[in-house]
């Protein structure tokens, strides 16, 4: 079955009650037992289990090859999760440019727990083999990356992570699952801030991690869901679950578009560089081709100029909505050293485009009228 039949179809059935096309929303926080007092019908209570949680983790399972799925209240939840599966006294090698909120979440909460962790280049996989110790026992890799939008080598750093006894996770929101299925070059886990663009109409917060295998790490990450009470609600799996029946759809028109607008401000007069993986001079473009379908709908511009003028282009944008997030149907632009605090390693002329489903033409005519004044 093709990604695209599967994003409408895994998962799902016509509900056998109604006949009804669209799933139900199950709200309920309980469920009735059986008349001898067992659970048949497979369900307790909703912190433990849901059907739309159910149809969400084998939807996303499925389109990412893997053998099972847990879903989050958020990504970062999801992240949460795969580190406090970890062991105290455990070493993880993440990012040098991490998601900022994943690097709080390191070093506020899982340092203090007993992680050692050190930071690496994700795309220099000879410098993520110089940071590996004996007690390393998880590889974090974002690809492409947040913002700077680097591609790293997937089977590269499988390779690296196995030969040490770790595991690899990929943090694949960027590029969903049509664009890359990291399972496929060789990585343990995946993750997705479904908030983006599995859901992809801003409007649900949610995670999920795919796992290779439905091992003692799934366990603990069921584990860290349901005892440690970080599972969805009913309606975010249900918004995420109808966001991935036209995720094929949305996620190439965004790619689309994002590649004639990084094709047209490359070289422009008023940008210092255009970060996509798509651009031949891009330094991950071999990757890119290689490990993926498409280099995805994000773009990073670096404006000629400093923080201040970068910051007045984001103002100035009247199709781009200026705001944090990205993977919706709407245009966003975001000047993300500003939302990143003072560990950010982003470059304060930056300025991130997460491109929807908005005429290409229309966009890159409101960057230029922002980029003039």
């Amino acid at each position: 079955m093709r990604i695209e039949t599967a994003a409408v179809h895994a998962g799902h059935a016509i509900d056998p009650a109604t006949g009804a096309v669209a799933s139900p929303i199950y709200l309920s926080s309980t469920f009735a037992r059986d008349a001898e007092g067992a659970y048949s019908r497979g369900f307790v209570y909703g912190r433990e289990n849901n059907p739309n949680r159910v149809e969400l983790e084998r939807l996303l399972a499925t389109l990412e090859g893997g053998a099972c799925a847990v879903a989050f209240a958020s990504g970062l939840a999801a992240a949460d999760a795969v580190f406090r599966s970890l062991r105290p006294g455990d070493h993880v090698v993440a990012p040098r440019e991490v998601y900022h909120g994943v690097r709080a979440q390191l070093e506020t909460l899982h340092r203090a727990w007993g992680l050692a962790i050190s930071y690496a280049p994700m795309h220099e996989p000879d410098r993520v083999r110089e940071a590996l110790t004996e007690r390393t026992r998880l590889v974090w890799a974002e690809t492409p990356a947040n913002p700077m939008l680097q591609v790293s080598d997937i089977a590269a750093l499988a390779a690296i992570a196995h030969e040490a006894g770790a595991l690899l996770a990929c943090d694949n929101t960027f590029a969903t699952p049509i664009l890359q299925r990291p399972i496929e070059h060789g990585a343990d886990l995946v993750m997705h801030a479904t908030t983006k663009w599995i859901g992809g109409h801003s409007d649900l917060t949610g995670g999920v991690v795919v796992c290779r295998a439905d091992d003692e790490t799934a366990e603990r990450l069921r584990t860290a869901q349901r005892i440690g009470g970080s599972a969805p609600g009913p309606f975010d799996c249900w918004l995420a679950a109808r966001g991935v029946r036209s995720l094929a759809c949305r996620v190439r028109a965004s790619t689309a578009s994002a590649g004639r607008i990084a094709a047209h401000f490359d070289g422009h007069d008023a940008i210092e560089r255009v970060l996509y993986p798509g651009l031949p001079g891009c330094a991950g473009h071999e990757a890119a081709r290689r490990q993926m379908d498409g280099f995805g709908g994000m773009v990073s511009l670096c404006v000629r100029g400093d923080r201040e003028r970068a910051l007045g282009v984001a103002r100035r944008t009247r199709i781009f909505t200026n705001a944090t997030s990205l993977g919706g149907v709407e245009s966003l632009v975001e000047h993300r050293e500003s939302i990143e605090g003072p560990a950010t390693t982003t470059p304060p002329n930056l300025l991130r485009l997460s491109i929807g489903l908005e005429h290409a033409d229309d966009l890159i005519a409101d960057l230029e009228q922002a980029l003039a004044d």
